[in-house]
Protein backbone atom coordinates (compact mmCIF):
# COMPACT_ATOMS: atom_id res chain seq x y z
CA UNK A 1 0.00 0.00 0.00
CA UNK A 2 1.37 3.41 -1.03
CA UNK A 3 1.81 6.33 1.40
CA UNK A 4 -1.04 8.23 -0.32
CA UNK A 5 -3.32 5.19 0.02
CA UNK A 6 -2.60 5.02 3.77
CA UNK A 7 -3.60 8.68 4.15
CA UNK A 8 -6.85 8.04 2.23
CA UNK A 9 -7.56 4.99 4.41
CA UNK A 10 -7.10 7.12 7.53
CA UNK A 11 -9.46 9.77 6.13
CA UNK A 12 -6.63 12.29 6.14
CA UNK A 13 -6.90 12.73 2.39
CA UNK A 14 -9.88 12.50 0.04
CA UNK A 15 -9.86 10.07 -2.89
CA UNK A 16 -10.24 13.02 -5.27
CA UNK A 17 -7.21 14.83 -3.82
CA UNK A 18 -5.25 11.58 -3.95
CA UNK A 19 -5.89 11.28 -7.72
CA UNK A 20 -4.89 14.95 -8.25
CA UNK A 21 -1.66 14.48 -6.27
CA UNK A 22 -0.73 11.32 -8.20
CA UNK A 23 -1.36 13.09 -11.52
CA UNK A 24 0.70 16.16 -10.52
CA UNK A 25 3.57 14.02 -9.27
CA UNK A 26 3.70 12.15 -12.60
CA UNK A 27 3.71 15.41 -14.58
CA UNK A 28 6.08 17.55 -12.46
CA UNK A 29 8.15 15.04 -10.56
CA UNK A 30 7.40 16.95 -7.32
CA UNK A 31 8.31 15.03 -4.12
CA UNK A 32 5.33 13.23 -2.58
CA UNK A 33 5.66 14.96 0.83
CA UNK A 34 5.83 18.44 -0.70
CA UNK A 35 2.66 17.74 -2.68
CA UNK A 36 0.88 16.38 0.39
CA UNK A 37 1.75 19.49 2.43
CA UNK A 38 0.45 21.66 -0.39
CA UNK A 39 -2.87 19.85 -0.16
CA UNK A 40 -3.07 20.59 3.59
CA UNK A 41 -1.83 17.33 5.12
CA UNK A 42 0.04 18.13 8.37
CA UNK A 43 3.71 17.09 8.83
CA UNK A 44 2.67 15.02 11.86
CA UNK A 45 0.16 12.98 9.83
CA UNK A 46 2.64 12.52 6.99
CA UNK A 47 5.30 11.24 9.44
CA UNK A 48 2.87 8.84 11.14
CA UNK A 49 1.70 7.45 7.79
CA UNK A 50 5.29 7.08 6.54
CA UNK A 51 6.09 5.11 9.68
CA UNK A 52 3.18 2.80 8.98
CA UNK A 53 4.24 2.48 5.35
CA UNK A 54 7.84 1.55 6.20
CA UNK A 55 7.02 -0.32 9.39
CA UNK A 56 9.36 1.90 11.40
CA UNK A 57 8.46 3.71 14.67
CA UNK A 58 8.31 7.49 14.36
CA UNK A 59 9.76 10.13 16.66
CA UNK A 60 9.05 13.85 16.93
CA UNK A 61 12.11 15.63 18.31
CA UNK A 62 11.18 18.24 20.92
CA UNK A 63 14.69 19.07 22.02
CA UNK A 64 17.50 19.22 19.48
CA UNK A 65 20.24 19.41 22.16
CA UNK A 66 21.79 15.94 21.75
CA UNK A 67 24.69 15.07 24.05
CA UNK A 68 28.24 14.69 22.77
CA UNK A 69 28.38 11.08 23.96
CA UNK A 70 25.65 10.24 21.44
CA UNK A 71 26.75 12.55 18.60
CA UNK A 72 30.24 11.03 18.50
CA UNK A 73 28.87 7.77 17.03
CA UNK A 74 28.13 9.42 13.65
CA UNK A 75 30.34 12.29 12.38
CA UNK A 76 28.59 15.45 11.25
CA UNK A 77 29.65 15.01 7.60
CA UNK A 78 28.09 11.53 7.47
CA UNK A 79 24.94 12.71 9.19
CA UNK A 80 24.48 15.54 6.68
CA UNK A 81 25.21 13.33 3.66
CA UNK A 82 23.01 10.35 4.57
CA UNK A 83 20.40 12.32 6.57
CA UNK A 84 20.75 10.08 9.61
CA UNK A 85 21.53 11.25 13.13
CA UNK A 86 22.19 9.48 16.45
CA UNK A 87 19.55 10.51 18.98
CA UNK A 88 20.05 8.42 22.11
CA UNK A 89 21.41 5.20 23.60
CA UNK A 90 18.77 3.02 25.26
CA UNK A 91 19.38 -0.48 26.66
CA UNK A 92 22.82 -0.47 25.02
CA UNK A 93 21.21 0.18 21.63
CA UNK A 94 21.92 3.25 19.48
CA UNK A 95 18.72 5.02 18.41
CA UNK A 96 19.28 6.52 14.95
CA UNK A 97 16.89 8.98 13.31
CA UNK A 98 16.50 8.52 9.54
CA UNK A 99 14.67 10.76 7.07
CA UNK A 100 14.48 8.42 4.07
CA UNK A 101 14.32 4.67 4.83
CA UNK A 102 14.55 3.95 1.07
CA UNK A 103 18.16 5.19 1.13
CA UNK A 104 20.09 1.90 1.07
CA UNK A 105 23.44 3.71 1.30
CA UNK A 106 22.34 5.37 4.54
CA UNK A 107 21.38 2.00 6.04
CA UNK A 108 24.69 0.46 4.96
CA UNK A 109 26.63 3.38 6.51
CA UNK A 110 24.84 3.05 9.85
CA UNK A 111 25.33 -0.72 9.78
CA UNK A 112 29.08 -0.20 9.22
CA UNK A 113 29.30 2.35 12.08
CA UNK A 114 27.37 -0.02 14.35
CA UNK A 115 29.74 -2.94 13.69
CA UNK A 116 32.77 -0.68 14.18
CA UNK A 117 31.51 0.46 17.60
CA UNK A 118 30.21 -3.01 18.50
CA UNK A 119 26.80 -1.53 19.32
CA UNK A 120 23.42 -2.61 17.90
CA UNK A 121 21.22 0.12 16.42
CA UNK A 122 17.56 0.82 15.87
CA UNK A 123 16.08 3.19 13.28
CA UNK A 124 13.31 5.67 14.08
CA UNK A 125 11.68 7.77 11.38
CA UNK A 126 12.03 11.55 11.75
CA UNK A 127 10.84 14.43 9.61
CA UNK A 128 13.08 16.59 7.43
CA UNK A 129 12.31 19.57 9.68
CA UNK A 130 13.29 17.69 12.85
CA UNK A 131 16.48 16.43 11.20
CA UNK A 132 17.44 20.04 10.37
CA UNK A 133 16.86 21.04 14.02
CA UNK A 134 18.73 18.03 15.42
CA UNK A 135 21.78 18.44 13.19
CA UNK A 136 22.29 21.90 14.75
CA UNK A 137 23.54 20.04 17.85
CA UNK A 138 26.82 19.45 15.99
CA UNK A 139 27.30 23.21 15.86
CA UNK A 140 26.63 23.68 19.57
CA UNK A 141 29.00 23.20 22.50
CA UNK A 142 29.13 19.41 22.09
CA UNK A 143 29.74 19.62 18.39
CA UNK A 144 32.57 22.15 18.59
CA UNK A 145 34.33 19.98 21.13
CA UNK A 146 33.97 16.82 19.00
CA UNK A 147 36.92 17.29 16.62
CA UNK A 148 39.29 18.56 19.30
CA UNK A 149 38.27 15.74 21.61
CA UNK A 150 38.85 13.13 18.90
CA UNK A 151 42.37 14.49 18.34
CA UNK A 152 43.07 14.55 22.06
CA UNK A 153 41.73 11.03 22.63
CA UNK A 154 43.97 9.79 19.82
CA UNK A 155 46.99 11.45 21.43
CA UNK A 156 46.16 10.00 24.82
CA UNK A 157 45.29 6.49 23.65
CA UNK A 158 48.66 6.19 21.88
CA UNK A 159 50.43 6.69 25.17
CA UNK A 160 47.80 5.41 27.59
CA UNK A 161 49.89 2.64 29.18
CA UNK A 162 52.91 4.85 29.56
CA UNK A 163 50.90 7.73 31.01
CA UNK A 164 49.19 5.53 33.57
CA UNK A 165 52.59 4.57 34.98
CA UNK A 166 54.21 7.98 34.54
CA UNK A 167 51.73 10.80 35.16
CA UNK A 168 54.48 13.36 34.97
CA UNK A 169 54.77 12.59 31.24
CA UNK A 170 51.22 13.87 30.76
CA UNK A 171 52.08 17.06 32.61
CA UNK A 172 55.11 17.54 30.37
CA UNK A 173 53.05 16.76 27.26
CA UNK A 174 50.34 19.26 28.21
CA UNK A 175 52.93 21.88 29.07
CA UNK A 176 54.42 21.55 25.60
CA UNK A 177 51.20 21.31 23.57
CA UNK A 178 49.59 24.30 25.22
CA UNK A 179 52.20 26.59 23.76
CA UNK A 180 50.41 25.93 20.47
CA UNK A 181 46.95 27.51 20.48
CA UNK A 182 45.63 24.85 18.09
CA UNK A 183 46.30 22.01 20.57
CA UNK A 184 43.13 19.86 21.05
CA UNK A 185 42.90 20.42 24.80
CA UNK A 186 43.21 24.17 24.26
CA UNK A 187 40.26 24.07 21.86
CA UNK A 188 38.16 22.09 24.33
CA UNK A 189 38.75 24.50 27.23
CA UNK A 190 38.34 27.58 25.02
CA UNK A 191 35.06 26.29 23.60
CA UNK A 192 33.65 25.48 27.05
CA UNK A 193 34.54 28.96 28.30
CA UNK A 194 33.14 30.71 25.23
CA UNK A 195 29.80 28.93 25.48
CA UNK A 196 29.62 29.69 29.20
CA UNK A 197 30.10 33.39 28.45
CA UNK A 198 27.57 33.40 25.60
CA UNK A 199 25.05 31.61 27.81
CA UNK A 200 25.60 34.17 30.61
CA UNK A 201 26.62 31.48 33.08
CA UNK A 202 28.04 32.57 36.43
CA UNK A 203 30.09 29.41 37.07
CA UNK A 204 31.54 26.43 35.19
CA UNK A 205 31.83 23.07 36.98
CA UNK A 206 34.09 20.34 35.54
CA UNK A 207 33.39 17.22 37.60
CA UNK A 208 34.92 13.73 37.31
CA UNK A 209 32.47 10.88 37.84
CA UNK A 210 32.72 7.07 37.70
CA UNK A 211 33.20 6.78 33.93
CA UNK A 212 32.83 10.31 32.54
CA UNK A 213 33.46 13.99 33.12
CA UNK A 214 30.41 16.19 33.54
CA UNK A 215 30.56 19.88 32.56
CA UNK A 216 27.83 22.00 34.10
CA UNK A 217 27.01 25.71 33.80
CA UNK A 218 25.26 27.65 36.56
CA UNK A 219 22.54 29.77 34.98
CA UNK A 220 20.39 32.02 37.17
CA UNK A 221 21.49 30.10 40.25
CA UNK A 222 20.73 26.60 38.89
CA UNK A 223 23.25 24.10 37.52
CA UNK A 224 22.61 22.57 34.08
CA UNK A 225 24.61 19.78 32.44
CA UNK A 226 26.01 21.16 29.18
CA UNK A 227 28.56 18.56 28.11
CA UNK A 228 29.77 15.03 28.89
CA UNK A 229 33.45 14.20 28.23
CA UNK A 230 35.31 10.87 28.48
CA UNK A 231 37.10 10.37 31.80
CA UNK A 232 40.45 9.82 30.07
CA UNK A 233 40.68 13.51 29.04
CA UNK A 234 40.18 14.85 32.58
CA UNK A 235 43.90 15.20 33.40
CA UNK A 236 44.58 17.07 30.17
CA UNK A 237 41.70 19.52 30.66
CA UNK A 238 42.56 20.16 34.33
CA UNK A 239 46.24 20.64 33.47
CA UNK A 240 45.32 23.22 30.82
CA UNK A 241 43.24 25.18 33.32
CA UNK A 242 46.02 24.93 35.93
CA UNK A 243 48.54 26.34 33.47
CA UNK A 244 46.22 29.26 32.69
CA UNK A 245 45.65 29.86 36.42
CA UNK A 246 49.34 29.63 37.31
CA UNK A 247 48.85 27.00 40.02
CA UNK A 248 50.94 23.88 40.68
CA UNK A 249 50.49 21.17 38.06
CA UNK A 250 51.82 18.36 40.23
CA UNK A 251 49.72 19.18 43.33
CA UNK A 252 46.64 16.95 43.21
CA UNK A 253 46.19 16.11 46.88
CA UNK A 254 44.88 19.43 48.17
CA UNK A 255 42.68 22.27 46.84
CA UNK A 256 44.26 25.20 45.01
CA UNK A 257 42.98 28.64 44.02
CA UNK A 258 44.00 30.74 41.06
CA UNK A 259 42.68 33.12 38.46
CA UNK A 260 43.26 34.14 34.86
CA UNK A 261 41.90 36.52 32.26
CA UNK A 262 40.87 35.89 28.67
CA UNK A 263 39.58 38.06 25.84
CA UNK A 264 36.42 36.50 24.44
CA UNK A 265 34.45 38.22 21.66
CA UNK A 266 36.43 41.39 22.29
CA UNK A 267 35.59 41.47 26.04
CA UNK A 268 37.99 40.92 28.90
CA UNK A 269 36.66 38.16 31.15
CA UNK A 270 38.20 37.17 34.49
CA UNK A 271 37.95 33.59 35.74
CA UNK A 272 38.37 32.68 39.39
CA UNK A 273 39.52 29.05 39.57
CA UNK A 274 39.24 26.52 42.38
CA UNK A 275 40.47 22.91 42.21
CA UNK A 276 39.22 20.23 44.59
CA UNK A 277 40.52 16.63 44.91
CA UNK A 278 37.76 14.01 44.67
CA UNK A 279 37.74 10.20 44.59
CA UNK A 280 37.71 10.09 40.77
CA UNK A 281 40.07 12.99 40.12
CA UNK A 282 40.29 16.76 40.49
CA UNK A 283 37.15 18.83 40.20
CA UNK A 284 37.46 22.38 38.82
CA UNK A 285 35.04 25.25 39.40
CA UNK A 286 35.49 28.54 37.56
CA UNK A 287 33.62 31.67 38.62
CA UNK A 288 33.07 34.02 35.65
CA UNK A 289 33.61 37.72 36.29
CA UNK A 290 32.62 39.75 33.27
CA UNK A 291 34.29 43.15 33.56
CA UNK A 292 32.26 44.45 30.59
CA UNK A 293 29.06 44.24 32.64
CA UNK A 294 30.56 46.66 35.12
CA UNK A 295 29.29 47.42 38.62
CA UNK A 296 25.57 47.89 39.15
CA UNK A 297 24.31 51.13 40.64
CA UNK A 298 22.10 51.10 43.72
CA UNK A 299 19.22 52.08 41.44
CA UNK A 300 19.57 48.78 39.54
CA UNK A 301 19.35 46.53 42.60
CA UNK A 302 15.53 46.41 42.78
CA UNK A 303 15.28 48.29 46.08
CA UNK A 304 11.96 49.67 47.28
CA UNK A 305 11.88 53.50 47.57
CA UNK A 306 12.12 53.27 51.37
CA UNK A 307 15.06 50.86 51.35
CA UNK A 308 16.81 52.89 48.64
CA UNK A 309 16.58 55.98 50.84
CA UNK A 310 17.90 54.08 53.86
CA UNK A 311 20.91 52.95 51.82
CA UNK A 312 21.59 56.42 50.39
CA UNK A 313 21.43 57.99 53.87
CA UNK A 314 23.81 55.36 55.29
CA UNK A 315 26.56 55.79 52.69
CA UNK A 316 26.47 59.58 53.19
CA UNK A 317 27.35 59.19 56.86
CA UNK A 318 30.97 60.18 57.70
CA UNK A 319 31.52 57.13 59.92
CA UNK A 320 29.79 54.00 61.11
CA UNK A 321 29.33 50.33 60.23
CA UNK A 322 27.14 48.98 57.39
CA UNK A 323 26.68 45.20 57.40
CA UNK A 324 25.08 42.98 54.74
CA UNK A 325 23.99 39.47 55.68
CA UNK A 326 23.19 36.49 53.49
CA UNK A 327 24.48 33.08 52.41
CA UNK A 328 27.19 32.54 49.79
CA UNK A 329 25.94 33.49 46.34
CA UNK A 330 23.19 35.85 47.51
CA UNK A 331 24.66 38.93 45.81
CA UNK A 332 26.20 40.61 48.87
CA UNK A 333 29.40 41.60 47.06
CA UNK A 334 27.42 43.08 44.16
CA UNK A 335 25.50 45.24 46.64
CA UNK A 336 28.71 46.34 48.34
CA UNK A 337 30.24 47.37 45.00
CA UNK A 338 27.11 49.27 44.02
CA UNK A 339 27.21 51.21 47.29
CA UNK A 340 30.88 52.03 46.81
CA UNK A 341 30.18 53.23 43.27
CA UNK A 342 27.94 55.95 44.77
CA UNK A 343 30.70 57.27 47.03
CA UNK A 344 32.83 60.20 45.93
CA UNK A 345 36.15 58.45 45.35
CA UNK A 346 37.87 61.64 44.22
CA UNK A 347 37.76 63.41 47.59
CA UNK A 348 37.69 60.27 49.77
CA UNK A 349 40.41 57.66 50.28
CA UNK A 350 38.55 54.39 49.66
CA UNK A 351 40.30 51.09 50.44
CA UNK A 352 39.08 47.51 50.23
CA UNK A 353 40.18 44.12 51.54
CA UNK A 354 38.70 41.32 49.44
CA UNK A 355 38.95 37.57 48.98
CA UNK A 356 39.23 37.69 46.03
CA UNK A 357 39.01 41.02 44.17
CA UNK A 358 36.06 40.40 41.84
CA UNK A 359 35.66 43.69 39.98
CA UNK A 360 38.00 46.64 39.60
CA UNK A 361 36.43 49.89 40.80
CA UNK A 362 38.14 53.00 39.50
CA UNK A 363 39.43 55.31 42.22
CA UNK A 364 39.45 52.60 44.91
CA UNK A 365 42.58 50.87 46.23
CA UNK A 366 41.71 47.17 46.28
CA UNK A 367 43.77 44.51 48.03
CA UNK A 368 43.37 40.74 48.06
CA UNK A 369 44.00 38.95 51.33
CA UNK A 370 46.18 35.82 51.44
CA UNK A 371 45.53 33.88 54.68
CA UNK A 372 48.18 31.29 53.76
CA UNK A 373 50.90 33.92 54.26
CA UNK A 374 49.25 35.54 57.28
CA UNK A 375 47.58 38.40 55.36
CA UNK A 376 44.03 38.03 56.68
CA UNK A 377 41.11 40.45 56.94
CA UNK A 378 42.19 41.23 60.50
CA UNK A 379 45.87 41.91 59.72
CA UNK A 380 44.90 43.78 56.55
CA UNK A 381 42.41 45.93 58.44
CA UNK A 382 45.03 46.84 61.01
CA UNK A 383 47.41 47.91 58.20
CA UNK A 384 44.65 49.70 56.30
CA UNK A 385 44.05 52.04 59.23
CA UNK A 386 47.61 53.38 58.73
CA UNK A 387 46.74 54.31 55.13
CA UNK A 388 44.64 57.34 56.17
CA UNK A 389 41.36 55.87 54.85
CA UNK A 390 37.96 57.54 54.85
CA UNK A 391 35.99 54.50 53.74
CA UNK A 392 36.97 50.83 54.15
CA UNK A 393 35.32 47.83 52.55
CA UNK A 394 36.05 44.51 54.28
CA UNK A 395 35.01 41.47 52.23
CA UNK A 396 33.71 39.51 55.21
CA UNK A 397 33.72 39.60 59.00
CA UNK A 398 34.59 36.01 59.85
CA UNK A 399 36.10 36.11 63.32
CA UNK A 400 36.31 37.98 66.61
CA UNK A 401 39.45 39.94 65.75
CA UNK A 402 38.08 41.25 62.43
CA UNK A 403 34.74 42.16 64.07
CA UNK A 404 36.41 44.11 66.86
CA UNK A 405 38.78 45.93 64.47
CA UNK A 406 35.86 46.86 62.15
CA UNK A 407 33.91 48.30 65.08
CA UNK A 408 36.97 50.20 66.32
CA UNK A 409 37.51 51.63 62.84
CA UNK A 410 33.89 52.76 62.71
CA UNK A 411 34.24 54.37 66.15
CA UNK A 412 37.35 56.30 65.12
CA UNK A 413 35.82 58.16 62.20
CA UNK A 414 35.73 55.69 59.30
CA UNK A 415 32.82 54.39 57.27
CA UNK A 416 33.16 50.59 57.19
CA UNK A 417 31.18 48.34 54.85
CA UNK A 418 31.28 44.57 55.19
CA UNK A 419 29.36 41.29 55.03
CA UNK A 420 28.52 38.81 57.76
CA UNK A 421 26.90 35.37 57.77
CA UNK A 422 23.54 35.35 59.58
CA UNK A 423 20.06 34.24 58.54
CA UNK A 424 18.58 37.73 58.45
CA UNK A 425 19.24 41.36 59.34
CA UNK A 426 17.99 40.89 62.92
CA UNK A 427 20.67 38.28 63.58
CA UNK A 428 23.50 40.72 62.87
CA UNK A 429 23.47 42.20 66.40
CA UNK A 430 23.48 38.85 68.30
CA UNK A 431 26.17 37.59 65.90
CA UNK A 432 28.46 40.53 66.68
CA UNK A 433 27.90 39.94 70.40
CA UNK A 434 28.78 36.23 69.92
CA UNK A 435 32.01 37.40 68.27
CA UNK A 436 32.94 39.30 71.40
CA UNK A 437 31.84 42.84 70.47
CA UNK A 438 30.32 44.63 73.46
CA UNK A 439 26.72 45.87 73.02
CA UNK A 440 27.72 49.38 74.10
CA UNK A 441 30.06 49.51 71.06
CA UNK A 442 27.47 48.14 68.61
CA UNK A 443 24.80 50.74 69.44
CA UNK A 444 26.80 53.81 68.36
CA UNK A 445 28.56 52.18 65.37
CA UNK A 446 26.03 50.02 63.48
CA UNK A 447 24.17 52.45 61.22
CA UNK A 448 22.54 49.99 58.79
CA UNK A 449 21.90 46.24 58.97
CA UNK A 450 20.80 44.48 55.78
CA UNK A 451 20.01 41.00 54.52
CA UNK A 452 19.31 39.77 51.01
CA UNK A 453 18.56 36.75 48.83
CA UNK A 454 18.40 36.29 45.06
CA UNK A 455 15.16 35.33 43.29
CA UNK A 456 14.36 34.57 39.63
CA UNK A 457 12.81 37.26 37.43
CA UNK A 458 9.92 36.38 35.17
CA UNK A 459 10.38 36.72 31.40
CA UNK A 460 8.19 39.34 29.71
CA UNK A 461 5.34 37.47 28.07
CA UNK A 462 5.87 34.31 30.16
CA UNK A 463 3.35 35.20 32.87
CA UNK A 464 0.24 33.24 33.77
CA UNK A 465 -2.01 35.25 36.07
CA UNK A 466 -3.23 33.71 39.33
CA UNK A 467 -5.92 35.49 41.39
CA UNK A 468 -5.04 36.10 45.04
CA UNK A 469 -7.86 34.25 46.75
CA UNK A 470 -8.46 31.43 49.20
CA UNK A 471 -5.35 30.17 50.99
CA UNK A 472 -3.08 32.55 49.03
CA UNK A 473 -5.05 35.57 50.22
CA UNK A 474 -5.04 34.29 53.80
CA UNK A 475 -1.24 33.90 53.61
CA UNK A 476 -0.80 37.48 52.37
CA UNK A 477 -3.13 38.94 55.01
CA UNK A 478 -1.47 37.00 57.84
CA UNK A 479 2.02 38.03 56.69
CA UNK A 480 1.29 41.75 56.87
CA UNK A 481 -1.20 41.83 59.75
CA UNK A 482 1.31 43.14 62.32
CA UNK A 483 2.62 45.90 60.01
CA UNK A 484 1.53 49.32 61.36
CA UNK A 485 -1.35 50.86 59.39
CA UNK A 486 0.64 53.90 58.24
CA UNK A 487 2.95 51.58 56.26
CA UNK A 488 0.30 49.30 54.73
CA UNK A 489 -0.50 51.90 52.08
CA UNK A 490 2.90 51.07 50.49
CA UNK A 491 1.78 47.46 49.86
CA UNK A 492 0.08 46.76 46.47
CA UNK A 493 -3.53 45.44 46.62
CA UNK A 494 -3.83 41.67 47.05
CA UNK A 495 -5.38 41.05 43.62
CA UNK A 496 -3.14 39.03 41.29
CA UNK A 497 0.20 37.27 41.14
CA UNK A 498 1.60 35.16 38.33
CA UNK A 499 3.50 31.97 37.68
CA UNK A 500 6.17 31.46 35.03
CA UNK A 501 5.23 29.46 31.92
CA UNK A 502 7.47 28.32 29.10
CA UNK A 503 7.52 30.23 25.83
CA UNK A 504 9.54 29.72 22.61
CA UNK A 505 11.75 32.68 23.56
CA UNK A 506 12.03 31.70 27.22
CA UNK A 507 12.03 27.91 27.79
CA UNK A 508 12.22 28.24 31.60
CA UNK A 509 9.78 31.13 31.94
CA UNK A 510 12.37 33.01 33.99
CA UNK A 511 15.54 34.82 33.04
CA UNK A 512 18.00 36.62 35.27
CA UNK A 513 17.80 37.29 39.00
CA UNK A 514 17.32 40.20 41.34
CA UNK A 515 17.61 40.60 45.07
CA UNK A 516 14.97 40.86 47.76
CA UNK A 517 16.01 42.88 50.78
CA UNK A 518 15.30 43.69 54.38
CA UNK A 519 17.07 46.41 56.33
CA UNK A 520 16.84 48.64 59.37
CA UNK A 521 18.74 51.68 60.61
CA UNK A 522 19.85 52.47 64.11
CA UNK A 523 17.82 54.91 66.21
CA UNK A 524 17.61 55.89 69.89
CA UNK A 525 14.93 53.33 70.76
CA UNK A 526 16.88 50.51 69.11
CA UNK A 527 20.05 51.59 70.91
CA UNK A 528 18.25 51.14 74.24
CA UNK A 529 17.16 47.61 73.28
CA UNK A 530 20.71 46.65 72.23
CA UNK A 531 22.11 47.93 75.50
CA UNK A 532 19.44 46.24 77.67
CA UNK A 533 18.12 43.10 75.92
CA UNK A 534 19.71 42.53 72.47
CA UNK A 535 17.63 39.53 71.37
CA UNK A 536 16.05 39.09 67.95
CA UNK A 537 12.40 39.22 69.21
CA UNK A 538 13.04 42.52 71.03
CA UNK A 539 14.87 44.03 68.04
CA UNK A 540 11.98 42.87 65.79
CA UNK A 541 9.40 44.74 67.87
CA UNK A 542 11.23 48.04 67.37
CA UNK A 543 12.10 47.70 63.68
CA UNK A 544 8.61 46.40 62.80
CA UNK A 545 7.06 49.40 64.52
CA UNK A 546 9.27 51.53 62.26
CA UNK A 547 7.87 49.76 59.17
CA UNK A 548 10.60 47.25 58.28
CA UNK A 549 9.64 44.82 55.48
CA UNK A 550 11.18 41.33 55.60
CA UNK A 551 12.82 39.60 52.63
CA UNK A 552 9.77 37.32 52.27
CA UNK A 553 7.48 40.33 52.26
CA UNK A 554 9.69 42.12 49.72
CA UNK A 555 9.32 39.02 47.51
CA UNK A 556 5.54 39.12 48.00
CA UNK A 557 5.42 42.75 46.91
CA UNK A 558 7.51 41.95 43.83
CA UNK A 559 5.18 39.01 43.08
CA UNK A 560 2.12 41.30 43.33
CA UNK A 561 3.85 43.63 40.87
CA UNK A 562 4.47 40.58 38.60
CA UNK A 563 8.24 41.07 38.63
CA UNK A 564 8.91 37.57 39.98
CA UNK A 565 6.88 34.32 39.87
CA UNK A 566 4.81 33.59 42.98
CA UNK A 567 6.65 30.29 43.63
CA UNK A 568 9.76 32.31 44.54
CA UNK A 569 7.90 33.55 47.64
CA UNK A 570 7.64 30.00 48.95
CA UNK A 571 11.42 29.58 48.63
CA UNK A 572 11.91 32.25 51.29
CA UNK A 573 11.10 31.25 54.86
Amino acid sequence: MHLIDILVKKNLLTAGDARKINDEIKLSGEPVEAALKRFGVSPENILASKGEYYGIPTLAIDNSNISFEVLKYIPEESAQYYKVIPLDVKDKTLIVGIVNPDNVEAKDAVNFISSKNDMPFKFVLISEEDFTKAVESYKGLSGEVTKALTELETDLSDEEKELQNHEENLTQKINQTNIIEDAPVTKIVATILRYAIEGEASDVHIEPMTDKVRVRFRLDGTLHTSLILPLKVLNAVVARIKILSNVKLDEKRKPQDGRFSARIDGRKIDFRVSTFPTYYGEKVVMRILDQAKGVKTIYDLGLSPKNLQLMKDAIKRPYGLILISGPTGSGKTTTLYSMLSEIDRETNNVLSLEDPVEYNVEGMSQSQVHPEIGYTFATGLRTTLRQDPDIIMVGEIRDKETAQLAVQAALTGHLVLSTIHTNDSLGVVPRLIDMGVDPYLIAPTLILSMAQRLVSKICPGAEKTIPVEGSIKVMFEKQFEDLPEEFKSEIPPFKEVCEAVTTPDCPKGTRGREAVFEMFKMDKELEKVILSNPTEPEIWKVVRKNGMITMREDAMIKALRKQIPFEEVNNLV
